[in-house]
């Protein structure tokens, strides 16, 4: 798909096709591709402005906004590469602008470094991945700005974006469960992999942990390495008081509003986004954080649908909450948020979920057993990898759940429609389980990323 207001066909996405039929999908998780291509093209990677290169389970991406959020509240262009997209191709590329907001990268220009990489790499294995990664370097080094976020795609050590080799600061992300075919099956060796991100000498800021093995991997690295380390909850923390967000690290303390992202979890992502915006060399006003926290966004995350073509679907009245997370860490902050929404507004919750086949649905669905009236189980459209819906129902009946397939998630909203108590009040929804499914339901409702 194209981004709005764009009415041609799109160049850059036939570009991406043609690579997807030449270059297996997926991850095969090695540097030795990427380094032989970004040398190829003159090492761009070793040309842009202060990174910040964020690992991690969850988090990434909403650290990912806040830190853009902060920067161009101070005035600074901002590039940010994230994966994967939601509707278009292009939301992984936001190029920054001097003095103002970035933008999606342009179809014509997106198209022209696909053909450019393409053309460098002459034809030799490598993943598409690696291809887009390259591309990220090469768009943001021909692009001036004063700041480039860097979102890893998998793991850290042998992601594709570590040919970084001097990052302003490397922000690590709550860590748990998740790809554990790539990663391992203990949270200490998926944390050994994000720690590879880390630099010699370079700066460190680590996010909210749950596990204190998690910490200790984390830490030794930092140590070992001789990097500049802030801990959230040592070194600087946020908590809300009397509706709003208090901020504090060795520099001061702040008195902020509370995110423009719902959840709880936002508080600590919003505080590790401050503390490594300072981390990288950036002066950081109060003035900038609130103007941060009151314009944040991150489309799919917990995002509220209000209206669009699939809400005529939903019964009269319902709240509809779409959220990408899909793994076990990610269903208990979500349950949690839920939860919260719950003890303010008390409605009945219902779940429509899609997952693919590498993720842990018991593990996720578990966090909504007491919490969720029922779950709708809902295909992936276009995915090969997708859980089929009777088997992901019975996923979530092992949870503790009541469940069952419908064909599509306006089908899912009818029958929610159909079991309604009336004189219960209006449901609360939550579409959700995959980044992918949420794409498709954005894109079916007409209301793509910003």
């Amino acid at each position: 798909m194209i981004p709005r207001g764009q009415t041609a066909v799109s160049e850059a996405a036939q570009e991406i096709d043609k690579l997807m039929g030449l270059h297996p999908k997926g991850f095969d998780l090695s540097l030795d591709r990427i380094t032989r291509l970004l040398e190829v093209l003159g090492n761009p990677q070793n040309r842009l402005p202060r990174v910040i290169h964020v690992a991690g389970t969850n988090g990434k991406g909403s650290v990912t906004a806040f830190c853009r959020a902060l920067l161009e509240a101070g005035g600074y262009g901002v590039h940010v590469h994230t994966s994967p997209h939601l509707v278009n191709w292009h939301e992984r590329y936001r190029i920054g602008l001097k003095g103002g907001r970035g933008q999606f990268v342009d179809d014509a220009v997106f198209a022209e470094a696909l053909r450019r990489v393409a053309e460098a790499n002459a034809g030799q294995k490598i993943t598409v991945f690696e291809i887009l990664t390259a591309v990220t370097f090469l768009l943001f080094s021909e692009h001036p700005a004063d700041a480039a976020i860097i979102e890893v795609g998998l793991g850290g050590r042998f992601d594709a974006t570590n040919v970084i080799s001097d990052p302003a600061v490397s922000v690590i992300m709550p860590i748990s469960l998740d790809h554990q075919p790539y990663l391992g099956d203990r949270v200490e060796l998926i944390a050994a992999e994000k720690a590879g991100i880390m630099k010699p000498g370079y700066a460190v800021v680590i996010g909210h942990q749950e596990y204190d093995a998690v910490l200790d991997v984390l830490m030794s690295t930092a140590e070992r390495l001789h990097c500049p380390t802030a801990v959230f909850g040592q070194d600087y923390m946020a908590h809300e008081e009397y509706g709003r967000l208090v901020y504090q690290d060795e520099f001061g303390l702040a008195d902020l509003p509370l995110p423009r992202l719902p959840g709880r979890h936002q508080y600590a992502n919003a505080a590790a986004a401050i503390r490594a915006v300072k981390a990288a060399g950036f002066v950081v006003t109060e003035a900038m954080m609130e103007k941060a926290m009151n314009s944040v966004e991150w489309p799919g995350r917990l995002q509220r649908l209000t209206e669009g073509r699939l809400i005529a679907h939903a019964p009269a009245g319902a709240e509809i909450w779409v959220d990408g997370g899909h793994n076990p860490g990610a269903g208990e902050v979500i349950a949690e948020a839920m939860a919260n929404f719950e003890e303010k507004h008390p409605r009945p919750l219902y779940l429509i979920t899609g997952m693919i086949n590498t993720k842990d649905p018991v593990g996720y669905f578990r966090a909504f057993v007491g919490l969720a009236e029922k779950v709708f189980c809902v295909p992936i459209r276009g995915s090969e990898a997708m859980i089929d819906p009777v088997i992901l129902s019975n996923s979530a009946y092992d949870a503790g759940l009541v469940a069952e397939p419908r064909a599509t998630v306006g089908e899912a909203l009818e029958a929610i429609q159909e079991i309604l108590d009336p004189q219960a009040p209006a449901p609360r929804i939550l579409i959700g389980g995959s980044l992918y499914l949420v794409g498709d339901v954005l894109a079916d409702n007409e209301t793509p990323p910003k």
